[in-house]
């Protein structure tokens, strides 16, 4: 089992930046594939970004591609997703997501979800 919990939500202007936490129990972090998906009012869950075991593999929506990091931190248990140049647009809950591979968590397919946090950017 791998609870996830996700920290660094809040409001912040178009423009700005936020670096969003994913804690992750259990010593099995370094073996699961990480992920960030998003969900607006309204809107189906989206994608966002992944990154492997390992943590050499990264993929992004087209999006968010340039303005968005995702990165590990195995001491810690820890995926980050760092945001940068915000837009309205990137309002949403954010949630992350445990897999077994990176091509499970693109797909939604992960057995492990966190509870999300709130994402606002103000115009």
């Amino acid at each position: 089992q791998v609870q996830l919990v996700e920290s660094g939500g809040g409001l912040v202007q178009a423009g700005g930046s936020l670096r969003l936490s994913c804690a992750a129990s259990g010593r099995t972090f370094s073996t699961y594939a990480m992920g960030w998906f998003r969900q607006a009012p309204g809107q189906e869950r989206e994608f966002v970004a992944c990154i492997s075991t390992g943590g050499s593999m990264t993929y992004y929506v087209e999006s968010v591609k340039g303005r968005f990091t995702i990165s590990r931190d195995k001491g810690k248990n820890t995926v980050y997703l760092q945001m940068n140049s915000l837009k309205p647009e990137d309002t949403a809950v954010y949630t992350c997501a445990a897999g077994a591979t990176s091509d499970t968590v693109r797909r939604g397919l992960s057995p492990y979800w966190g509870q999300g946090t709130q994402v606002t950017v103000s115009s």
